[in-house]
């Protein structure tokens, strides 16, 4: 459907130009695009890929005194394969002998290990997700505009301001390849590598991302004799997307201590295959749930593991909803605070988010139309947070943006039109 051109990322446009005195270092899961990225970012610097075991082994010769003179600025893609590089860069860098670097890696855990304890101070973060629905969508030659999340996230209007001069149904020109974006990320994910292929392959890749994901990607972050138990908790984890997360469950279906479930879910997190979201704490009621919710990023990954195929599950478009808000949150820089809310009884709201101008609601459905009950947790956090309220949203798969309560500012957004 989409080809098999490079797509637009926008995290392209944080990353700075290599005229200036940076250190940059690019992370993000395994085959999310960091070297094409990069690659497209700085085409003038020289490239080393440290997976090579010879270009690992003539790295090792260069001296920290003459790292900025034989090597100079460059792209270093896996640098954590080389631990000694960082110390090299670091000697280069204070000593006025190299300007701008580039260190990429998908080993989150000791690529940042190496950036901690030795270029503190220097490094600017950058985190690659898979594609988000505006990058699905376009070629790397186009810059497309913000989606209205952005525009929804850094405001500090209400949301009627917003929307009120949204039109209530997009037309088909630009409709129907918002939605057909959004669809292909709930039923294949965001690795950039499936655009191009077909049906069939994509399965195969995917079941081969997993598998490299377990014997390669796991193996960077922990030694573990036995991948069984790591398999059944990464699986269960799958089912439990959207869910709370309970570490006692987790531990009985992966047949485990409940601390070697934290530390499995920690290796899920640093690998950016998993996300935890909080409960809002703050003190609207004492009876509030304190475990986070669980989501897995991926929901092509998810698919092919758990061979669930069909159309989207309530908790399935919930994880992708939650998913891409979170992917922006993090891509964009924006710094917002992002939390679920829930009581012991049972009330639940699916995602606030806590920006500079006040706090808004969203509760997610799969289904096609609203129902006034839809409505109902909006209104109940709206009233309790009174001159913070922003304004509230159901977002479902329909096609109609309109305004349900005007008391409370709560309306329907297809999900389609946010990103």
């Amino acid at each position: 459907m989409w080809g098999d051109k490079q797509r637009f990322r926008w995290l392209g446009a944080r990353l700075p130009e290599p005229g200036g005195r940076r250190i940059v270092v690019l992370t993000g899961a395994r085959q999310t695009g960091k070297t094409t990225l990069a690659k497209g970012k700085w085409p003038h610097l020289a490239y080393l890929n440290l997976d090579d075991l010879e270009e690992r082994a003539r790295l090792r010769e260069v001296s920290a005194p003459g790292w900025g003179r034989t090597i100079g600025p460059a792209i270093l893609d896996e640098a954590q394969k080389e631990p000694s590089l960082f110390e090299k860069v670091k000697f280069a860098y204070d000593g006025r002998d190299l300007d701008f670097s580039a260190l990429l890696g998908s080993s989150q855990i000791l690529l940042l290990k190496g950036v901690r304890e030795t270029l503190a101070g220097r490094a600017f973060l950058y985190e690659l997700w898979p594609l988000m629905p505006s990058e699905v969508r376009t070629e790397a030659t186009r810059t497309p505009p913000y989606p209205l999340l952005h525009a929804l996230l850094t405001s500090k209007v209400s949301l009627g301001r917003i929307l009120e001069t949204r039109p209530e149904v997009l037309p088909g020109r630009e409709g129907t390849p918002r939605r057909e974006s959004l669809d292909w990320l709930g039923r294949w994910g965001g690795m950039p590598e499936l655009l191009r292929l077909s049906e069939e392959d994509r399965r195969l890749w995917l079941r081969s991302y997993r598998q490299t994901f377990l014997e390669r990607d796991l193996s960077d972050l922990a030694r573990l004799s036995d991948l069984e138990p790591f398999r059944k908790l990464q699986e269960s984890a799958m089912l439990r997307t959207g869910g709370l997360l309970s570490y006692s469950e987790l531990a009985r279906d992966a047949g485990v201590g409940t601390n070697t479930v934290r530390r499995y879910l920690k290796y899920l997190e640093i690998s950016y295959q998993v996300f935890l979201l909080p409960p809002w704490r703050t003190n609207l009621t004492s009876r509030l749930v304190k475990s986070p919710k669980l989501y897995w990023v991926d929901l092509g990954l998810l698919r092919q593991a758990t061979r669930q195929w069909g159309e989207l599950t309530g908790a399935l478009f919930e994880t992708l909803v939650v998913s891409e808000i979170h992917k922006w949150n993090s891509t964009m820089a924006l710094d917002l605070g992002l939390f679920f809310y829930r009581t012991r009884s049972g009330m639940e709201l699916d995602l606030l988010v806590e920006t500079a101008g006040g706090i808004l609601g969203f509760e997610i459905k799969a289904a096609k139309t609203t129902r006034p009950g839809d409505f109902g947790p909006l209104r109940r956090v709206a009233a309790s947070l009174e001159g913070r309220w922003l304004g509230g949203a159901v977002l479902y798969q329909g096609e109609t943006l309109r305004l349900k309560d005007p008391e409370f500012d709560l309306w329907e957004i297809p999900a389609h039109h946010l990103f």
